[in-house]
């Protein structure tokens, strides 16, 4: 029961990574109906942000926990916000009106070009760094095996909570939530009614680069190291879990994150450590062979 409940805290802190990740991934999907394959190394340069911030800290003498964090949130969720905001205007908003095949094309080239840049930037070794925030509770003992609840991973699991309940508030009630929603329903019409569509659409790239800056700080401070290769396979985990969750859906975004934390997590555990993504993507195909539209997805309705 020790090593089970231990697991499942590692699960769910995993899970909360790769839900923040698979919530850019559902945004972006869910208004213009592609899949932005960049997003896993939008994440990595959030990651690497964070990093560097924590680095120009120490060489600044800035010792102090809260004020390192709080200057690398900043930093990191600006910065990668940025890219989100360029990759968007530079590489998808020209092929628009185009077919689905160029879009995603662009995205498998964007996510080679940030994968490189970050490469002949920053290095090919991983970059490790010290650990910022330390200790934990222990919740139960037995036999010498401690089940310990660290302060990081409350800090994951509350902000990632958090920021989940603020972005469905944002998106049910604010004026930019409403606008993109009308966008989702019919971008065409939405325009003619006065909507912007590509502001609305690239404040959508944003907010989900910043999201995905948070889980690179989060990334940064859990595992303590980082390389230009992070984002790929994150990415690739996000988007399993925003499928597996029901692509378009928040709530099934952060479903299927937590699902794919736990599956891995307790795989690991039980198992086998070197199958545990051949299980992730195992169940997620049995649930699209059941249920195609995911756990909270909806199905496509076509009106003519």
């Amino acid at each position: 029961m020790e090593y089970f409940v231990q697991q499942l805290i590692n699960g769910l802190t995993l899970g909360a990574i790769y839900g923040l990740i698979a919530i850019g991934y559902t945004m972006v999907y869910g208004i213009i109906g592609m899949v932005n394959f960049a997003h896993g190394d939008v994440y990595m340069i959030g990651a690497f942000q964070a990093m560097i911030m924590l680095l120009i800290c120490g060489a600044l003498g800035i010792s102090w926990v809260p004020l390192q964090l709080a200057l690398m949130l900043v930093v990191a969720v600006v910065l990668t916000a940025a890219y989100g905001w360029t990759v968007e205007r530079v590489a998808y908003r020209p092929l628009r009106g185009s077919s689905r095949l160029a879009p995603l094309i662009t995205a498998i080239g964007m996510s080679i070009v940030l994968q490189n840049f970050v490469q002949l930037a920053q290095g090919p070794r991983p970059k490790p760094v010290e650990p910022v925030i330390r200790g934990g509770i222990q919740l139960m003992q037995k036999e010498g095996f401690i089940v310990q609840l660290s302060y990081l991973q409350m800090v994951i699991i509350v902000l990632t909570v958090a920021l989940m309940s603020a972005f469905a508030y944002l998106i049910a009630t604010t004026p930019l939530g409403r606008a993109q929603r009308a966008c989702e329903q019919d971008m065409k019409m939405a325009s003619l009614l006065g909507v912007n569509v590509d502001r609305t659409i690239s404040q959508t790239f944003v907010m989900g680069a910043a999201l995905a800056a948070v889980a690179g700080l989060m990334v940064t401070l859990y595992w303590s190291v980082n390389d230009f290769y992070i984002g790929f396979v994150a990415g690739i985990k996000a988007f399993t879990a925003a499928v597996l969750g029901g692509i378009g859906s928040l709530p099934g975004a952060m479903l299927g994150g937590v699902l794919i934390g736990l599956i891995e997590a307790m795989w690991s555990a039980y198992f086998s450590t070197e199958y545990k993504d051949v299980a992730a993507f195992g169940i997620l195909v049995l649930v699209l062979i059941f249920r195609p539209t995911g756990l909270l997805g909806r199905p496509e309705i076509e009106k003519v």
